[in-house]
């Protein structure tokens, strides 16, 4: 099993994880077929969200925004949606074959437990679960790396549970940015907050963004961010709450295009003056040098009258002929001659 530790903190790339969350909408072959796609783009990992309807609901719970038409609560959502151990044990395996770190968040210590049993490779918690202290305990006493997201938290809300997985996961815990609005504007994706997370928490410092587009996960890969995760879809067509927030696979192929050129630019710092010298002969090409525009004979001094600056850089520069400001030619120099400094007494 690969570590997830090791994914988001060596010094190469971010690690990039789709969101599938449930995208799938209850249908196992979906989310077989989503794993498939993520595979094709370059991701690092594929997240899914683990719901035992029983474990986290009741039937009280209703729908912040009504979307679904099969299901009269949340709670009915939840159970449609569910998978079996056996069914995420596959999932995983899948995902595993494809090259892909596995990931789902829990909501329950009772999801806990199911993806402990499968031998996930560590944890993601949600926005809504940081207060979930008992689930959290739980799923940390596995010394699994875990990735927590904040979208729903106060500046203090994050420092007490960055606090708390200091104490229960030491050196094993990333801090997410998060903004919980699907889709995120701009003016809300909160890049200033992420900084200040990698002032002030000395752990890995990412962004899980919900803006639909590219642009903040690669402007976050710029400024120092180990992990970034994306909401994904097959196509802006499908049914779900989070189709309208999350990337085609296409644009995540094209994410993960911009994130190993970043990295690239990032890890190849351009020495000036060395780059300048491979391209001397280029710089002549294309500088322009003295010429006379006239024959100009021996013993006159050239002037802005008689010497024009015309390409390539085969005389004296423009500076390199001031020196000789004053000075005559010790030859007669032909119409349409580039000068050099031999040229004057």
């Amino acid at each position: 099993m690969r570590d997830l530790w090791d994914a988001f903190t060596d010094k190469g790339r971010p690690l990039l994880i789709a969101e599938v969350g449930l995208g799938h909408d209850g249908s196992l072959g979906l989310a077989h077929a989503f794993i498939d796609a993520v595979a094709c783009t370059g991701a690092d990992a594929v997240k899914f969200q683990t719901h035992i309807a029983e474990a986290e609901s009741s039937p009280e719970e209703q729908f912040r925004i009504a979307f679904s038409t099969q299901d009269k609560t949340r709670y009915d959502y939840w159970h449609r949606t569910s998978f079996t151990q056996e069914q995420w044990a596959a999932l995983k395996c899948h995902a595993d074959a494809a090259g892909l770190l596995f990931l789902s968040s829990p909501f329950s210590t009772e999801a806990v437990d199911l993806l402990e049993a499968i031998g996930i490779c560590g944890w993601k918690i949600a926005s809504g679960e940081l207060n979930s202290r008992q689930m959290i305990k739980r799923l940390a006493a596995t010394s699994k790396p875990v990735i927590a997201s904040s979208g729903m938290s106060s500046m203090r809300d994050v420092e007490e549970i960055v606090e708390m997985l200091v104490n229960v996961a030491p050196n094993r815990h990333a801090i997410l940015q998060c903004t919980t609005e699907y889709p995120t504007p701009p003016e809300h994706v909160g890049m200033n907050v992420f900084d200040t997370y990698r002032s002030r928490f000395q752990c890995p410092v990412g962004l899980s963004d919900h803006s639909g587009t590219i642009w903040p996960s690669l402007i976050a890969a710029s400024r120092g961010a180990r992990i970034l995760e994306v909401h994904i879809t097959l196509s802006s067509h499908m049914f779900g709450p989070d189709v309208s927030s999350s990337l085609t696979t296409e644009k995540l192929a094209e994410l993960r295009i911009g994130l190993d050129f970043v990295h690239r630019m990032l890890s190849n710092p351009v020495d000036k003056d060395a780059a300048a010298q491979e391209k001397a002969s280029l710089l002549k090409l294309f500088s322009k040098s003295a010429m006379s525009l006239r024959s100009i004979e021996a013993g006159e001094i050239p002037n802005r009258t008689s010497v024009g600056f015309r390409k390539p850089g085969l005389g004296l520069d423009e500076a390199a002929f001031e020196t000789f400001a004053g000075r005559a030619l010790k030859r007669t120099i032909p119409a349409g001659t580039f000068i050099h400094a031999e040229d004057f007494q």
